[in-house]
């Protein structure tokens, strides 16, 4: 909730500062907007597996029973091709008579293991389905509530379409190799051994025929996924770059029109978009590659075991059917080798976007409350800060040493060029971001020895750029007070001049919004934002160009009521339009980050500085441009 440009002093910090993000897309806080930051390098393989079975291990009942189930399936597959080899002999007997005892029975007991099969086959689908999802609702759950935990600085730093799709995109990733690889590494571990114990039991020389394709099985695989595991990867990272860009071009659509700037961004869409295809077709073409030269290794396999079994079949050590029953256990065994293959590639995509989830996961939260932290309750509004410096990076220091007091019911403006450092003093304030030197007290107490969430109530902010929720008006109103009445609703919104706006809409106060209000004016969402902190109550109001977007008639009502809710309350006020903090007990000029002047609107001006010159230019501004438009 910085804002970047406070970071800069010189032309050098401004290079170092992070990017920024399309037109018009706000950050999270007071006028911060968000960095596209760099792709993290992913973390070992291995480890992220480990990680991906911790969850799958909480679900260690329904585990047990599809192993379970998996084991009944692949017996009875392995009994199959047993179970023809005797029927191949019933009818190939050396009399030449045919057994169709033996063969009814071999028959029957083949269609019923077979449908059998099926069946359990069916219920471990189900059963995995289930418990895969499961498994990512935890973790997107878990990766939810993380986000929340974090400080802003996470969030500043990165475009909200990358972080998106780690909940997203990634985690669809993951369920999909939960889902598919688990029951096929399973299933196809068991039928490998099952298979190669029976192939032996059968017999051992053409077992060493058909083990002639492992090796070449073991190489591709190798291979593929090697080449497969890095594009894969990339293909996440430009993927989330893709959904960074198509989120901020559409929450900045205005300012995209406003300066015909739709060709570039189409620019910059078919360089990205042109980025993922030329990445993911090069993972889907390398992944391709593994079916077909799998299937001329398999036919390798069953060539050498056909060609070793008859010279076996002829010499008499082997009947027909045992040939039969092993082209069946044969391709049984080679089988799962090309699932198990090709489920590396399926786990390439997930473990990429399990490395991209868990590194979130693996980020710092915001710093536990200090032991014992007391609980802010009616907070009377004494703010102090004591030698308070402050730097978003060690090296560029924003706030240097700043002292002032705000007694309780005062109102204090701040004032400065943009980048000054008016904004972090507010963001200190909230423990947005911590001091890196000196202290802020409420009430005479630390505020880091208050609980964060009880220091946070006392406040009601009103940004110039205002967030609202997906919902009705008075849902949006009542969101700093969930448990207000409709009455206390309409009278925060008389107070806030929203009522009469409102009550002329088709649903009046039960109107819903689209994303972020879409569906109103910028004036109309400020005074909705007004009418929420009304209703809140706060003990401590801040108030960043809080009437910015308000026409000049309507800004003279706001005025009244913003002067009736700071009656009796502290208000932080930061504003560049002088004439609307004239009436605060304190100005506060900030000027790269140390206080240049202080005091009321009639002693700063006589004292004739810089503030007394900020007001004679912008007045000199207002008078011209009023000259101006009368000549015109």
């Amino acid at each position: 909730m910085a804002k970047p440009n406070e970071q800069a002093g010189d032309a050098k910090s401004r290079e170092e500062a992070p990017v920024l993000n399309g037109p018009g897309r706000p950050g999270p806080g007071f006028g911060h907007r968000g960095g596209r930051g760099p792709v993290v390098k992913p973390k070992n393989f291995k480890r992220t597996l480990k990680r991906i079975w911790s969850y799958l291990g909480k679900e260690r009942r329904l585990l047990s029973l599809t192993f379970l189930i998996i084991l009944m399936s692949s017996a009875l597959s392995l009994t199959g091709p047993y179970l023809i080899g005797v029927a191949v002999d019933a009818m190939t007997a050396d009399n030449g008579a045919v057994d169709f005892k033996l063969l009814d029975f071999m028959l029957i007991a083949l269609a019923a293991a077979y449908i059998t099969d099926g069946g359990l086959t069916f219920l471990q689908g189900i059963m995995m389905a289930g418990l895969s999802q499961r498994v990512v609702t935890s973790l997107r759950r878990t990766l939810f509530a993380k986000l929340q935990k974090l400080p802003l600085s996470y969030f500043d730093s990165r475009p909200h379409g990358e972080v998106m799709s780690r909940l997203s995109n990634d985690i669809d990733n993951v369920s999909n190799t939960i889902s598919q690889s688990t029951v096929q590494l399973m299933s196809g571990s068991i039928a490998i051994v099952g298979s190669l114990i029976m192939m032996l039991v059968l017999s051992p020389l053409l077992t060493l025929a058909a083990l002639i394709t492992v090796p070449l099985v073991y190489v591709l695989a190798r291979t593929v996924t090697k080449k497969t595991s890095v594009m894969f990867k990339d293909q996440q990272a430009q993927l989330g770059k893709l959904n960074g860009h198509i989120e901020e071009t559409i929450s900045g659509l205005h300012m995209v029109k406003a300066f015909n700037h739709e060709d570039k961004s189409i620019e910059q869409f078919e360089e990205v978009n042109g980025k993922l295809y030329e990445v993911g077709l090069k993972a889907q073409i390398w992944s391709g590659f593994m079916m077909p030269l799998l299937s001329v290794i398999n036919n390798i396999g069953f060539a050498a075991v056909a060609i070793v079994g008859g010279v076996l079949a002829v010499k008499g050590h082997i009947t027909v059917g045992v040939i039969a029953s092993f082209l069946s256990y044969s391709r049984q065994f080679v089988r799962p080798l090309n699932d198990m293959a090709n489920t590396f590639n399926l786990l390439q995509s997930g473990v990429a976007g399990a490395e991209r989830a868990f590194e979130v996961l693996d980020e710092q939260e915001e710093p536990e409350d200090a032991p014992g932290a007391a609980v802010l309750e009616n907070a009377k509004g004494l703010v102090e800060f004591e030698n308070v410096s402050f730097g978003y990076r060690a090296d560029v220091p924003i706030l240097r040493n700043i002292s002032f007091e705000t007694p309780e019911g005062s109102s204090l403006a701040l004032v400065g060029p943009t980048g000054a450092g008016k904004t972090t003093i507010v963001n200190l304030l909230t423990r947005f971001y911590d001091t890196t030197g000196g202290t802020i007290r409420i009430d005479g107490k630390d505020i880091r020895h208050y609980t964060r969430d009880s220091l946070r109530k006392c406040f009601g902010i009103v940004l110039q750029d205002t967030y609202l929720f997906s919902g009705t008006i008075k849902e949006n109103i009542k969101y700093g007070r969930p448990d207000a009445s409709d009455r206390e609703v309409k009278e925060a919104a008389v107070m806030a001049n929203a009522d009469p706006f409102i009550s002329r809409l088709p649903g009046g106060y039960d109107t819903v919004l689209s994303e972020n209000g879409g569906n109103l004016s910028q004036g109309q969402r400020q005074l909705l934002a007004i009418a929420r902190v009304i209703l809140a109550k706060p003990s401590i109001l801040i108030l960043d160009e809080a009437t910015s977007s308000i026409d000049t008639r309507t800004e003279l009502h706001i005025q009244d009521a913003l002067l009736a809710i700071m009656k009796g309350r502290t208000s932080f006020i930061i504003a560049h339009r002088l004439n609307t903090i004239r009436d605060a007990d304190t100005i506060m000029v900030i000027d790269r980050g140390e206080i240049a002047e202080q005091g009321s609107h009639s002693a700063l001006m006589k004292q004739e500085g810089t503030y007394s010159r900020m007001f004679a230019n912008q007045f000199k501004n207002i008078e011209g441009a009023a000259g101006a438009g009368g000549n015109a």
